[in-house]
């Protein structure tokens, strides 16, 4: 049973967008030459995305509508520090820039919310099924599953847990990662392998407090 694919990776709940909307580049420079209609299809695009970072991160639904707003408002002051690529990773960048601030200043421990990953609606896909439960004991199961995994990550370091949420839940590639969070591509894969060996190694520490159905079989 490997942690990332199986247990806390999800897809993204990306807005689909029109075969002929302007991509982020195009409305990036719109916005630069004065068209703010042009940055509020850009929020409106990202704004899921940017919430769900942010709230998996801190776990407080305040902090994370703060850190969201905080997060646009910074980029279109930034704008002219935009110079191409991946807007999506850019604008990760901030918000997990946003997200580190709060913690310093809260000096607390964030939370990432799995139960709210694997049962929200609006997630396309759960961490454990590619569709939802339909049987009320299997409901249960992911519920009981869910608290435990919520305690585990929350003891990854916080660059631990910020890597394993764009990649394992936003599905952001390691390229994006190293941008998002201004590191070489080779400590976003250390980050993320560590915190799923970490997630792992607590997972078995507790296994018997986990439904049987979730336990890791021994590999003797």
């Amino acid at each position: 049973m490997l942690v990332g694919g199986a247990l806390v990776a999800a897809l993204s709940a990306a807005v689909p967008q029109p075969a002929n909307a302007p991509s982020d580049d195009e409305l990036v420079d719109a916005t630069r030459h004065g068209d703010r209609t042009a940055f509020n299809r850009l929020v409106g695009r990202y704004q899921g995305l940017a919430y769900n970072v942010a709230y998996r991160v801190l776990h407080d639904t305040d902090a994370a509508a703060d850190t969201t707003q905080e997060a646009f408002l910074a980029a279109y002051r930034r704008l002219d520090q935009y110079h191409g690529g991946s807007f999506k990773a850019w604008l990760a960048r901030i918000v997990t820039n946003q997200c580190y601030d709060w913690l310093r200043y809260q000096k607390r421990r964030p939370a990432t919310s799995l139960e709210a990953l694997l049962l929200t609606p609006d997630d396309p896909a759960t961490a454990l099924q590619h569709q939802a439960p339909d049987r009320p004991d299997e409901i249960f199961l992911q519920q009981e599953l869910a608290g435990w995994l919520q305690n585990v990550i929350e003891q990854l370091p916080p660059d631990q847990r910020v890597t394993l949420v764009l990649s394992d839940i936003q599905g952001f590639s390691y390229e994006e990662i190293a941008q998002a969070t201004d590191v070489e591509l080779g400590t976003v894969k250390s980050r993320l392998s560590r915190a799923r060996r970490r997630v792992r190694d607590l997972l078995q520490t507790h296994a018997e407090l986990l439904p049987a159905k979730y336990r890791f079989e021994s590999d003797g």
